[in-house]
């Protein structure tokens, strides 16, 4: 059980960051990567958002992504340590499969999170802290505001791509 709101707190910024700089580099923001992908980058962007944001948001909701690999890492390493998250990362390798994505951002993003989630068990926090942390990241970019977290990530991409 979460006792530190503090740890929460930090867990929610380690895990944005592994699931965003996991799905940038492997260049969900360039284009929808997977069927209705596109579509929602276009209603964001139509929306006042950035096309790019909407399409890694896209990319996001129609297939397991870094955001979906690290919650089930969390989740994972709560129920049976490096097991638990290695067994999610298969999972989420299945579940990209099955949806036809070309990419391996989430099983990558799974096995990420699996190491680090373990590793801060080790320094005192929980498993537990981590899976609050990751809603609370997904909120960040999928339950706030599509115009302002499209328009971060987009952002984001220029960097990259600059």
């Amino acid at each position: 059980m979460p006792a530190d709101p503090l740890h929460i707190l930090i867990a929610a910024l380690v895990c944005w960051l592994n699931f965003v700089t996991i799905d940038i580099l492997f260049k969900l923001p360039e284009r929808g990567g997977v069927s209705g992908a596109e579509e929602i980058g276009r209603h964001i962007e139509k929306g006042g958002g950035a096309l790019h944001g909407g399409y890694m948001m896209g990319n996001i909701v129609s297939s397991p992504d870094a955001s979906a690999g690290t919650l089930l890492a969390s989740c994972g390493v709560y129920a049976a340590g490096i097991p638990g998250g290695l067994l999610a990362a298969l999972l989420v390798y299945i579940g990209n499969r099955i949806c036809h994505d070309p990419g391996y951002a989430g099983t990558t993003g799974c096995i990420t999170a699996t190491l680090i989630v373990y590793g801060f068990t080790l320094i005192g926090f929980s498993a537990a802290d981590f899976i609050i942390g990751m809603v609370i990241a997904i909120l960040t970019i999928q339950g706030i505001s599509h115009v302002h977290a499209s328009r971060l990530l987009s952002t984001l991409w220029r960097w990259r791509e600059g």
